[in-house]
């Protein structure tokens, strides 16, 4: 578990499947043991919690295709940090050195046990000491993605530094997503991950205004930067204010964050995961029941209305909302009925109207 203890955890042990299973085998496997072991079903019990945490970190790696790449590619590396964590400080993976003697990123060349490699540079895990948040060495390797809500950080660049060599210095550390610090004399000022000294440059951010369609479905952009177009993927789920970060990708060197904005529905009203809409239902409908057709943005489905529905009655569709941006599933639909009365009656009809009424009598309303 992330910055806890020392020990390995093996995601395909834990959801129990082979390192052969196919993407759904895994989500089968996940769903199946997370509804066993969430904790409202096992209010109290602290093991339970745990279980679900282990859980939920597992599926978050070996669903995505990449990183369950690189975790079955760097899988030892990290259970010999952890090991040289706990042999350095006894207080796990964030106080041992991954790039001093016995480290598994000694072979790099980036320095002695001291933590500093050449230029002076001192480089550092981060670690928000939440026990439930991504083990740290996997926020190194895969971006931080629990860094805020609605912040997907989408790892770019990466893989090339470990590739047919050992790469440049700036390239390992860019492809790890590591930031160092010069290690002066009054305790290391910040200095960027630059041998050289040179500061961090601040990212370079640029806008996206989707529409609720594209947030819902998901998207890509072309954003251009000094001469070079770049081709953003959006994933499904995003907010206005959700950041995508890809690494490197900017000038000079930067991060490149785009800031995705939502523009209004004519239709629809987002509140997080949920939509809003509203719809028009008939007297007769209304009065003796029946189905109507609601469109979503998956398509049209079908809405039972029960007889005697009264004009702004809401009804709940689940799962025809919104795709989550972190975790499975949607948010729901809340569809608002509105009664629409006929106008303009005949003399025959507003007779009909008026026998009917003495029929089925109602009580004052506003009584």
């Amino acid at each position: 578990m992330a910055g806890t203890g020392v020990e390995f955890q093996d995601y395909y042990r834990t959801l129990g499947v082979p390192k052969t299973a196919s993407q759904a085998e895994i989500k089968k496997a996940y769903r199946k043991l997370a509804r066993e072991w969430h904790p409202d079903r096992k209010p109290g019990d602290q093991a339970a919690e745990r279980r679900f945490k282990a859980l939920n970190e597992a599926h978050a790696v070996l669903s995505d295709a990449s990183k369950r790449e690189k975790y079955d590619r760097f899988g030892r590396d990290w259970e010999a940090y952890a090991r040289a964590g706990a042999a350095a400080g006894g207080r796990g993976a964030p106080g041992g050195d991954p790039f001093g003697p016995g480290g598994p990123f000694a072979a790099y060349g980036f320095g002695s046990g001291s933590g500093t490699g050449p230029g002076g540079v001192r480089y550092e895990f981060r670690t928000t000491g939440d026990p439930g948040a991504f083990s740290d060495f996997f926020r190194m390797m895969f971006g931080d993605e629990g860094a805020a809500a609605g912040e997907p950080e989408v790892f770019a660049g990466g893989r090339d530094a470990f590739a047919g060599g050992r790469g440049s210095l700036d390239e390992i550390l860019a492809g790890m997503g590591l930031r160092g610090r010069a290690a002066g004399a009054a305790g290391g000022a910040p200095a960027g991950a630059r041998a050289t000294g040179a500061p961090r440059l601040a990212p370079v951010e640029a806008t996206a205004e989707l529409s609720l369609e594209e947030a819902f479905h998901g998207t890509s952009r072309i954003v251009e930067l000094g001469g070079r177009r770049l081709e953003v993927t959006i994933p499904r789920g995003v907010d206005t204010g959700s950041r995508v970060r890809l690494s490197g990708k900017g000038p000079d060197g930067r991060d490149l964050v785009v800031v995705t904005r939502i523009r209004p529905h004519p239709a629809f009203l987002r509140r997080g995961a949920d939509l809003e809409r509203e719809v028009a239902i008939s007297l007769e409908e209304a009065l003796l029941g029946g189905e109507i057709r609601v469109g979503t943005l998956k398509g049209q489905v079908l809405l039972k209305v029960p007889a005697g529905t009264q004009s702004g009655r809401r009804f709940r569709l689940a799962g025809q909302g919104m795709p989550r941006l972190r975790g499975e599933g949607a948010g729901d639909l809340i569809v608002s009925v509105r009664v629409v009365v006929p106008t303009d009656l005949s003399d025959e009809a507003t007779a009909a109207a008026r026998r009917f009424l003495e029929l089925a009598h109602q009580p004052n309303p506003r009584a």
